[in-house]
Order: structure tokens, then sequence, then C-alpha cells
């Protein structure tokens, strides 16, 4: 039985390889990464949906400048996720909830389409349970794209 050494260091080779790789879209990650602060006070929620709209059949969008002093550093953004409760039970809504939020944390990532200036508040809406990440994801950016080209 002989060993081909060239065939048992490729394989090594590449796993070392890729695990860089990996280590470094992880630490690029680490320094992008931006903390979400909730609005807590009903006042904070009236200021905020006064302000500018962006509706769609499966979310809408509330923005206003930041108003609120803790949230001044530049790695943190004020967002609310909110649900009605007649959509459905508990779990229907934090599914949804999460959906929002990971789409949102995508987002902030890779296109930096989100303000960090701004409050948001984020509705989600009944369809969005059904709905696939991917069209999700897409309608939220073009949402986002539009309301930064328009800058309501």
């Amino acid at each position: 039985m002989v060993l081909d050494l060239e065939c048992l260091q490729e394989p090594v080779e590449n796993f070392y390889h890729e695990e860089e790789l990996r280590e470094e879209e992880n630490f690029l990650l680490k320094q992008i990464m931006i903390k979400f602060q909730s609005l807590k006070k009903n006042a904070h929620f009236q200021i905020v949906l006064k302000n500018k709209v962006i509706n769609n059949d499966l979310f809408t969008v509330y923005r206003a400048k930041n108003f609120i002093k803790n949230a001044k550093t530049q790695k943190t953004i004020v967002i609310s996720f909110v649900v009605r409760k007649k959509t459905g039970n508990a779990v229907r809504r934090n599914r949804i909830r999460r959906k929002i939020k990971s789409i949102v944390q995508k987002l902030i990532k890779m296109n930096n389409l989100i303000n960090l200036k701004y409050t948001y508040i984020i509705f989600g809406k009944e369809k969005a349970y059904k709905e696939t990440y991917n069209s999700l994801f897409e309608k939220m950016e073009k949402s986002f794209k539009r309301m930064n080209n328009n800058q309501l």
C-alpha cells in the first residue's frame, strides 16, 4: 500500500486556506457589527410615526432624524420591529420579527442602505409570514433604496 503524499497535502492546504478566508470575513463582520437599540417610550414612537413612511404589502417603514442622545454613537442604530397583535399567535409574530430583523442586519452589513443617522420603526404585516426570505429581502432593499434616493 503506497500513500501519495501530494494527495494528502492538497486537502489540508485547501482546508487552511478556507479557514483563513472565514477568519478574515468574520473579522470584517466584527468591525461592522452594529448594535440595535429599540424605542422604549410611547412619546418616542409618536415622534417617529408622524414622519416619513414607505408602505408595502409586506411591511411599513417609518423614519425620523435621530433625537435620542444615547444613540448618537456610530455603532448603534435605533430601530424597532413591530407586529400587530391581530397577526396570528406569538409564534407567527415573532417569526415575522426575526425575518425582518435578519434582513435589516444583512442590509446594514452588505449595502449600507440603512442610514444610522435616522430612527426607524418597521411594521411587519401578516403576508410577510408566508413570504420567502429572498423575496422579502429584495422588497426591503428596494424600499430602502427608494427611501434614500427620494430623501423623504
